[in-house]
C-alpha cells in the first residue's frame, strides 16, 4: 500500500514540475537573457567611455535623456489607450444592459395593459355598470394590440376597419390638366414655385418608377415636392428620416425582439401597411436619403420591384408565422402595393454618399439646381384621385403617344455614337423606361424630344462622371455635334448644358 503512495506522489510531483516548466518556459524564459544583455551593454560602457572626452559625455547625457523620454512616453501612451479600451468596454456593457431593461420594461408595460383591461373589464361587470359596443370593441383592441407581435399593425387593423377606401373617378381628366392643377395649387396655397417641366418630368418619372430621387442643394424644395404632392392628393406623405447609421433593412423596417416577443416596427413599416388598406396615391418619403448607403438598407425593395409580377412584390417581415398577426402579414411577408410611391431626397455635399448606379438605373432622378420663380396663377383646391384612375392615365398615354420608330432609330444611333467614343452602352431597362417616360411626358403637355433629352441626360451623361473628362474633351465636342445633327440644334438642351459643364470641369 505504501509503495501505490510513494507513486502516486512521484506522479503529482512530476506532474506540478512539468506545469512549473511550461509556465517557466512561456513567461520566465524570454526574459533570461535580459541579464546578460545589460551586462554587454555595461562592458560596451567601460570599453568605449574611457575615450569619449568631455564632447562625447555630453552627448551621451542627451542619449540617456532621450531615451528616457522615449521609454516614459510609451508607458504613458500605453497607460491612456489601455484606460480608453477599459472605459469603451465599460459603457458597452452599459449600452447594452440599458437596452436590456428598456426591453424588460416595454414587455412588463405590455402585460400590464393585458392585466389592467381584463381587471376593469372584470369590475365593470361586478358594479353592474353597462358598457357599450364601442368601449368593448376599444378594449378587445387594446388587448390584442398588445398581445401582438406587430403592435402598430395589429392598431392598423383595427383604425381602418371600418374604413371605406372608395374614390369616385374625376370625369374628363387628362394628365395635362393634372399637371397645370397641381402646379397651380402648390402656388396658390403653399407658395412652392415649380415650372410645368419639372412637374411634366414628376408624373412621368412616377409613371417610369416606383422610386423618385429629388437631387440638388439644400433649400430648393426638393422635400417640399412631395410634401405639397400629399397635400394636393388629400393624404399627406410620410417623410422618414434618414440615419447616417442605417447600414440594412432593419433599420427601415424594424426587427424581431427575442427578449420582448414583439416586432420594434418603424413608422417606415407603418406607412407601408397602411397603404395596402388605401386606394388613393401613398407617398413615403425617405428624407436626405444618401447620409447612408441607399444600396445597403434599400436593396431588397430595388430588387422585389423588378419582378416582373407584381404578386411576388413581398417582403419578409419575420420568419415564423401567428395566428394573431395582423391582417395583411402573410407567413411573415408584406406586399408592397402598387399604390406606394417613394421619394428620396439627396443633398450633393461632402456629408453624404455618391449614389450608386445600381440606384440611379431604377429610379426618375429630378435635379434642382434654383428656386422657383414666383407667379400669377388661379386658386386651385385639392383633387381626391384614386391611384387606379392615374394608373389608367398612364396606360392611356402609352397608347396614344407610343414612341415613333424615328425616335427610336436615331436614338440606336446615338447609342453606337456613345458606345464607339466612351465604352459606355444603354441597357435594355433604360430603352424600357424610355417607352414608358416619353409617351406620358408627351401627355403631361411636353414633347418627345425633350422627353428623350431627360432620359439621355439623366440615364446616359450621368454616367460620364466616372470617366476621365480631361482626356475626353474633344469626344464630348463631337457629342454636342452629334446630337445637333441628330435631332436639330435648339433641341436637347438639358443634354448640351450637361456636357458644356462636364468640358469645363475637365479643363
Amino acid at each position: 500500500m505504501s509503495e501505490f503512495f510513494e507513486y502516486l506522489g512521484e506522479v503529482l510531483k512530476r506532474v506540478f514540475q512539468d506545469i512549473g516548466a511550461f509556465f517557466n518556459t512561456a513567461f520566465a524564459s524570454p526574459w533570461g537573457p535580459v541579464g546578460e544583455n545589460f551586462k554587454a551593454y555595461g562592458e560596451l560602457f567601460n570599453q568605449y567611455s574611457r575615450t569619449w572626452g568631455a564632447g562625447g559625455w555630453i552627448f551621451y547625457v542627451i542619449f540617456i535623456i532621450l531615451l528616457i523620454l522615449l521609454i516614459g512616453g510609451l508607458g504613458v501612451l500605453l497607460f491612456f489607450l489601455l484606460r480608453k479600451y477599459i472605459r469603451f468596454v465599460k459603457r458597452e456593457i452599459n449600452k447594452e444592459e440599458l437596452q436590456e431593461t428598456i426591453e424588460r420594461l416595454n414587455y412588463e408595460l405590455f402585460n400590464t395593459i393585458k392585466e389592467k383591461d381584463k381587471i376593469l373589464a372584470l369590475k365593470t361587470g361586478e358594479l353592474g355598470f353597462p358598457i357599450t359596443k364601442k368601449e368593448q370593441e376599444e378594449a378587445t383592441e387594446t388587448i390584442k394590440e398588445a398581445s401582438s407581435r406587430f403592435p402598430k399593425l395589429t392598431y392598423v387593423d383595427y383604425e381602418y376597419a371600418s374604413f371605406n377606401s372608395e374614390i369616385k373617378e374625376i370625369d374628363g381628366l387628362t394628365l395635362e390638366e393634372l399637371c397645370n392643377a397641381f402646379r397651380n395649387f402648390a402656388a396658390s396655397q403653399l407658395h412652392l414655385y415649380y415650372t410645368l417641366d419639372t412637374i411634366r418630368q414628376l408624373f412621368a418619372g412616377i409613371a417610369t418608377s416606383k422610386l423618385i430621387i429629388l437631387e440638388g442643394i439644400s433649400g430648393t424644395g426638393k422635400t417640399s415636392l412631395p410634401y405639397a404632392l400629399g397635400k394636393f392628393f388629400e393624404y399627406d406623405a410620410n417623410i422618414c428620416s434618414v440615419q447616417p447609421s442605417w447600414k440594412d433593412r432593419s433599420e427601415l423596417l424594424g426587427y424581431y425582439n427575442e427578449f420582448t416577443k414583439k416586432f420594434n416596427e418603424t413608422e417606415f413599416l407603418k406607412a407601408l401597411y397602411t397603404s395596402i388598406y388605401r386606394k388613393d396615391v401613398n407617398l413615403i418619403v425617405l428624407d436626405e436619403m444618401n447620409l447612408a448607403r441607399i444600396e445597403y438598407y434599400f436593396a431588397e425593395f430595388l430588387s422585389v420591384m423588378e419582378m416582373p409580377n407584381i404578386n411576388e412584390w413581398k417582403i419578409e417581415l419575420i420568419n415564423s408565422y401567428a395566428d394573431d398577426d395582423p391582417k395583411f402579414v402573410k407567413e411573415g411577408k408584406i406586399l408592397i402595393p402598387q399604390n406606394v410611391l417613394f421619394f428620396g431626397t439627396a443633398n450633393n455635399d461632402d456629408s453624404t454618399f455618391t449614389i450608386s448606379d445600381k440606384v440611379y438605373d431604377r429610379a426618375i432622378s429630378l435635379f434642382f439646381d434654383n428656386k422657383g420663380i414666383p407667379f400669377d396663377c388661379e386658386y386651385q383646391e385639392t383633387m381626391k384621385l384614386s391611384y387606379d384612375q392615374l394608373d389608367h392615365l398612364f396606360k392611356n398615354a402609352l397608347d396614344d403617344f407610343p414612341v415613333s420608330d424615328k425616335i427610336l432609330e436615331k436614338f440606336s444611333i446615338l447609342d453606337d455614337f456613345v458606345i464607339k467614343k466612351f465604352k459606355l452602352a444603354f441597357g435594355n431597362r433604360i430603352l424600357k423606361q424610355l417607352r414608358t417616360f416619353i409617351p406620358v411626358y408627351v401627355a403631361c403637355g411636353g414633347t418627345a424630344l425633350d422627353g428623350l433629352d431627360f432620359i439621355f441626360t439623366n440615364k446616359i451623361l450621368k454616367k460620364f462622371e466616372s470617366l476621365n473628362i480631361a482626356f475626353l474633351r474633344d469626344e464630348l465636342k463631337q457629342l454636342n455635334t452629334e446630337l445637333d445633327k441628330l435631332f436639330g440644334k435648339g433641341n436637347f438642351k438639358m443634354a448640351h448644358a450637361y456636357i458644356n459643364n462636364l468640358i469645363k470641369m475637365g479643363q
